[in-house]
């Protein structure tokens, strides 16, 4: 009898791994490194929250990182510019214009985006575009946990916390000194932009 259920369980996992996994997107090294992009400024971090007008529920959350660089890390996020590289869920080449299509994609008549930044050094900024690329490709559902581990990882959000809520990172962002909360409320009229 054990001998048959040892054998049922190596047949399923041969199964099972015949299965694979889903192509995850990772843009070639050249492209990546073409389309970095800095506005020479100063760094910062900010967490982007999705919220839904009038139930003022959130759903989804993600980082604007500007450092060397400035990239989006974007977990389980599903906006697409053909013009922006992507590794697992960090977006490159943040230009002004890139940033506006992923607020406009956000920020519908039925939810605006509640962004709140914080003046970091550039080190810190560094460090946290280097957490993202370690992290890699998140789960559904998984925006706010892996947004708040990554802040709860980063110098100057200690104590962060780490939660599966967006709303829990509006109101931890809320409780660190010096964070500058922006909301964000658009109509869909004309919003459809391309590239």
């Amino acid at each position: 009898m054990t001998r048959l259920r040892l054998g049922a369980l190596l047949m399923a996992v041969s199964l099972l791994s015949a299965c694979g996994v889903a192509q995850l997107p990772w843009a070639p090294d050249e492209r990546v490194q073409k389309a970095a992009f800095s506005d020479g400024g100063s760094s910062s971090i900010t967490l982007m929250t999705v919220v839904a007008n009038g139930s003022n529920s959130a759903g989804h959350s993600s980082l604007l990182i500007d450092g060397s660089q400035r990239v989006i890390y974007d977990p389980a996020g599903t906006w697409f510019n053909s013009e922006v590289p992507e590794r697992a869920d960090l977006l490159y080449g943040i230009t002004p214009k890139m940033l506006q299509y992923y607020i406009d994609y956000h920020a519908r008549d039925r939810f605006h985006v509640v962004m709140q930044t914080k003046q970091v050094s550039r080190e810190t900024a560094d460090q946290m575009i280097r957490l993202a690329i370690a992290k890699g490709s998140s789960m559904n559902g998984m925006c706010a946990q892996n947004t708040s581990h990554l802040l709860s990882q980063t110098s100057g959000f200690a104590g962060f916390p780490v939660g599966l809520w967006p709303k829990d990172g509006v109101k931890g962002m809320s409780a660190i000194p010096g964070v500058v909360t922006k909301k964000i409320y658009q109509t869909d009229e004309g919003k459809d932009l391309k590239t």
